[in-house]
C-alpha cells in the first residue's frame, strides 16, 4: 500500500505540476501550495517505505 500511495503521490505531483504552470496569481499560488502538500505526503510515504513499513 505504502508503494502505490507513493506512485499516485508522484503521479498527482505531476498533474499538479502540470497544471499550475497554466495558471497565473493566486490560483497558481494555492496550486503550487498543493503541490508542496502532495511533496510532504510523498517523502512521509518514502521515509516508512525505507523504514520497512507501519510497525
Amino acid at each position: 500500500l505504502l508503494a502505490n500511495l507513493s506512485e499516485t503521490l508522484a503521479s498527482a505531483d505531476a498533474m499538479i505540476s502540470d497544471l499550475a504552470f497554466e495558471l497565473e496569481g493566486s490560483r497558481r499560488h494555492v496550486a503550487l501550495g498543493i503541490q508542496q502538500l502532495i511533496e510532504l505526503g510523498g517523502l512521509l510515504a518514502n521515509r516508512a517505505l525505507d523504514n520497512g513499513g507501519p510497525r
